[in-house]
């Protein structure tokens, strides 16, 4: 499966945060969440998982785009309402990004704005 190894080091990169992973790979019609975690303090973080081997077409970063992450806000969205019961929960979205090899490279957390 494409992307395992990336979304394997993220898991455990978020586990060695203290986070507690809810869901992997959490899909919807038209969208997917690849982690679901809950930090020390109970708010919901839904990550997406984007790793370059190379840069020759731009950094892992640069991957998301502004659909990407309208259908992020739309599958957490989903998430929320279908397995939990409720919108009001306190939530982020966040981009994990691997620049290098899925085990080696170097990971960046972004919190995503709005």
């Amino acid at each position: 499966m494409k992307g395992a190894d990336a979304e394997d080091r993220a898991a455990a990169h978020l586990l060695g945060l203290g986070r507690e992973v809810l869901a992997r790979n959490y899909r919807i019609p038209g969208g997917e969440i690849d982690i679901v975690s809950r930090d020390s303090d109970a708010t919901l973080i839904f990550t997406e998982v984007r790793q370059r081997r190379q840069t020759r077409y731009g950094s892992a970063a640069e991957s998301v785009t502004p659909r990407k992450l309208a259908l992020m806000h739309r599958a957490a969205l989903e998430y929320l309402t279908r397995e939990l019961g409720r919108d009001d929960l306190p939530c982020r979205l966040e981009v994990l990004t691997i620049d290098g090899p899925a085990q080696t490279g170097e990971i960046q957390l972004l919190d995503v704005e709005g």
